[in-house]
């Protein structure tokens, strides 16, 4: 088994490597020189694939190879953790290797505008503003040496300038290659290096600010070139056989909204202006290929190709009506909802629901952090949601007056594994709803302590809430209905809550019940389920490998027989059709693929019916309560009865601390276990705050981790 994964991983660095070193290269004088000529003759020069032959073997094949591959390796990961669950070999990781593993991944750095950055991500910031400057000194190092006058009297600086404008925008090109790669939610090249879809999404918007600066100059360079030149009509110029000036400008007119609503304060104020303007990216792309042309989209297709696939697999799950089975609805505002799943459904803690509410907006999506546990709760997936926002205050009143919700959701997307497990103790510091992370980690420890010989971390709970109310969102740790629940007791869990607020406990009088809601069952709304199945990285793997293989013979195929005789016979095929031609080959292939693999993959599932599963659904509805009240004020007022020895013992584990804050240095550091995990979701002041202590190197056993969709 190790042998297999180390195989595996060197072919995924060396071919990594490998494409790295094309980039490293394609500025220079030698690829232009000597290279690209007898790449173009052995390559471009074919009558399948023309131009587009020498980027198609370089530039997107290594990437496609890995994201196939990747899916094998992640395969066949799942089905080795699944026989051996983690036990005492994977817990306790005292070796060096893992010590030294987790002080890279520790913050070094907590500013503004970057937020919290750890040892790693500044390597990796390091290494990609390196190349770029290495490719732009390159870039102009070979542009001047060899300069072309565009116009009869122009002037050598003004060429230069030209040039320098020119070249920004292939810096600019190179940050679009990887732009895609981590908002691509089930991506298979992101767990290869420990990432997520969310953990990741800020390099998507460093990348982003980075591209639009950089397209920004070369646009602006552009505009005054022409002012300076007497050349103000090529900015109309919509050529037939070079690139399109005319969509570089509509492009970067979409360019500019994306990404002025993407900026913080306007995200947050005006979530749903962001939201919707984001969606412009499909013609920012449109616009953009058709003005650098079918060439430099080969240099871009990976992270575009991967990103289409996941989208259009997302596109098919979302058509299903889910089975809303309850909703909990606590005296704080948040609300927990209850979907029906099939058994087959794996997912880890911390992993992420999207969900969308047709009767609220037919548009919207919405990440919430699932709570349930897979093994817990194999037939029932549960995600909170805080009334925060206009749209969670319209599903909370929805659900009160209701007997049924329709629901899409996309997901669950999350880690592929997860090594919570491996400390010998955990400290979790949460604020408001950001406890909803660890309600999955507690309940996935809760079942590891089932396992025979299962190494299981002493847990410490830090919860910071604003009124009295909040403290309900304990209650959550419980399951509603598991035998598992009982082993809250048999974990070393302690719970520190803290109500900043207020200052004195509150009366029974004054506490509000929690209100559970049923819904009647639709026979058209089905459970979650995988998209492709249980074996759905496998069907992942085959979509990316025959779409892309489809692709290209598709291509070739019009490329030999529809646009070559017309450059045969003396005329010239239009520029920007062959773009076009491109962009619709892509998105055909991944269609069909994908809607191939995805009718296949589910066949067997919708051929019959899971009477079993229903009769458990049932069997869970009956056994949920109408009201109950949080195991949280059992131990706030200690008249109150408690019910059951799960709720007894989340009280006992509990201590709330009114008109206080957590002293989250002194908790940290008089931690004395040997390798402490230290996970922190909740304001952006707290999680700079917890990271700003394991930072400072005063305690080295602190190993952070920030969980959070935003920094």
């Amino acid at each position: 088994m190790k042998m297999r994964n180390t195989v595996l991983k060197t072919i995924f660095l060396v071919v990594f490597i490998g494409s790295l070193l094309v980039w490293v290269l394609l500025p220079t004088k030698s690829y232009n020189k000597k290279w690209t000529p007898k790449l173009t003759t052995k390559l471009s020069s074919t009558t399948y694939l023309r131009e587009q032959g020498t980027n198609l073997l370089l530039f997107t094949f290594p990437m496609m190879f890995i994201g196939a591959l990747s899916c094998v390796y992640l395969h066949l990961q799942k089905k080795s953790n699944n026989k051996s669950s983690s036990n005492s070999s994977g817990g306790v990781t005292s070796s060096q290797f893992h010590r030294t593993l987790a002080s890279w991944r520790n913050p070094v750095s907590v500013k503004a505008p970057l937020g919290i950055v750890s040892s790693v991500e500044i390597c990796f910031v390091l290494m990609f503003i390196a190349l770029l400057t290495w490719s732009l000194a390159n870039y102009l190092y070979v542009s001047f040496g060899s300069l072309h006058m565009h116009k009869v009297g122009e002037k050598v600086w003004q060429a230069k300038f030209r040039s320098v404008s020119l070249r920004l925008g292939y810096i600019g090109n190179t940050c679009w290659a990887f732009l895609f790669f981590p908002v691509t939610r089930g991506s298979s090249i992101l767990p290869l290096v420990g990432l997520t879809s969310e953990s990741s999404i800020k390099y998507h918007i460093w990348l982003g600010h980075l591209s639009t600066v950089l397209f920004t100059a070369h646009t602006v360079g552009f505009f005054i070139y022409w002012a300076m030149t007497d050349q103000m009509v090529d900015a109309l110029e919509w050529s037939q056989t070079y690139v399109s000036n005319v969509a570089g400008e509509i492009a970067m007119v979409f360019a500019f909204a994306i990404w002025a609503t993407s900026l913080n304060k306007v995200r947050r104020k005006m979530f749903e202006l962001f939201f919707y303007t984001h969606h412009l990216y499909t013609l920012y792309i449109i616009f953009y290929v058709l003005h650098v042309g079918s060439a430099y989209l080969c240099m871009i297709l990976p992270g575009i190709f991967l990103f289409l696939i996941d989208r259009y697999l997302r596109f098919l799950q979302s058509r299903n009506r889910i089975k809303l089975l309850s909703s909990r609805l606590l005296p704080c505002g948040a609300f927990e909802l209850n979907f029906a799943k099939t058994q087959e459904l794996e997912y880890n803690p911390t992993s992420i629901l999207f969900i969308n509410v047709p009767t609220i907006s037919k548009l919207q999506w919405h990440p919430f952090t699932v709570t349930s546990n897979c093994n817990m709760e194999p037939d029932k997936l549960s995600i909170v949601i805080k009334s925060q926002g206009s749209w969670s205050q319209k599903l909370y009143k929805q659900l009160s007056n209701v007997d049924h919700l329709g629901v899409s959701v996309e997901g669950p997307y999350g880690p592929s594994s997860f090594s919570f497990l491996r400390h010998e103790a955990l400290i979790m510091v949460c604020g408001g709803s950001g406890i909803t992370p660890f309600i999955s980690i507690i309940r996935e420890i809760m079942f590891q302590n089932t396992i025979p010989n299962s190494h299981i971390p002493r847990v410490v709970l830090i919860c910071a809430f604003k009124n009295s109310a909040d403290l309900a969102m304990l209650d959550l740790l419980l399951p509603i209905s598991s035998p598992q629940a009982n082993q809250i007791s048999q974990i070393e869990l302690q719970i520190e809550a803290y109500v900043t607020q207020e200052s004195e406990q509150p009366t029974i009088e004054a506490q509000s019940p929690i209100q559970t809601v049923l819904f009647k069952p639709n026979p058209l709304d089905s459970p979650i389920s995988a998209t492709l199945g249980p074996n759905s990285w496998l069907w992942l793997g085959a979509i990316i490998s025959s779409s892309f293989v489809l692709f290209l013979l598709v291509l070739g195929l019009v490329t030999r027989y529809y646009i070559y005789p017309v450059d045969k016979s003396g005329g010239f095929y239009h520029y920007s059709y062959r773009c076009l031609w491109d962009m619709f080959l892509v998105c055909a292939c991944i269609c069909l693929a994908s809607s191939v693999a995805f009718v296949l993959s589910n066949k067997s599932r919708n051929s019959k019916k899971d009477n079993n599963n229903n009769k458990q659904i049932q069997h869970l509805e009956m056994e949920t309560p109408p009201t109950s009240s949080p195991a949280a004020w059992s131990y706030v007022v200690g008249n109150r009865e408690v019910e059951s020895l799960p709720n007894q013992s989340l009280a006992q584990a509990m201590k709330v601390h009114f008109g206080a804050r957590p002293d989250l240095k002194k908790i940290l550091f008089e931690s004395k276990a040997s390798d402490v995990g230290v996970l922190v979701c909740g304001p952006r002041k707290m999680r700079h705050e917890v990271a700003k202590i394991c930072a400072s190197g005063l305690a080295d056993n602190l190993h952070f981790e920030s969980i959070s969709f935003n920094w």
